[in-house]
């Protein structure tokens, strides 16, 4: 585990509000010379603590206004039906997320959909359809007052 200090966090912080900065902005939002703060980024990506760039796209925008987590609880709790359950949710281009928790349930699903309509069509048609889920909960996303991912 690498050890952070405050000019790395408030490196990554800025980096996570805007992967796009080049490293002369960088370095001047948290007051570092250009040349040290890219051996501090270069050294974050080295130790994979920046595992990656990536775009941040708006759901909305692309015609996937509608967000659920959804809750799944399998009717075994084997390894092959948790594989199998992972390759459906890998298949499904609705999941963007698929997390496997502890608790009283197996999997969080981060679900995008076009609209109502069409999340119903996939708990339905899809999500209920796999072999291995013996309960599926819904939670409809009304609004998101903070949102960190980067």
């Amino acid at each position: 585990m690498t050890k952070l200090d405050d000019i790395d966090r408030r490196i990554l912080h800025e980096l996570q509000r805007d992967g796009r900065l080049s490293n002369v902005d960088l370095a001047a939002r948290i007051n570092l010379s250009p040349s040290a703060c890219l051996r501090r980024v270069q050294e974050l990506e080295r130790t994979g603590v920046i595992s990656g760039y990536r775009a941040v796209l708006d759901p909305a925008a692309m015609g996937r206004g509608f967000l659920a987590y959804v809750t799944v609880g399998l009717s075994k709790h084997t390894k092959a039906d948790q594989d199998a359950f992972e390759k459906a949710m890998a298949r499904a281009p609705q999941v963007r997320e698929c997390y496997n928790v502890t608790g009283t349930i197996e999997y969080i699903l981060r679900v995008e959909a076009e609209d109502i309509a069409a999340y119903k069509q996939f708990h339905t048609e899809y999500l209920g359809q796999v072999p291995q889920v013996a309960s599926i909960t819904s939670y409809i996303v009304m609004g998101a007052p903070k949102d960190e991912r980067g």
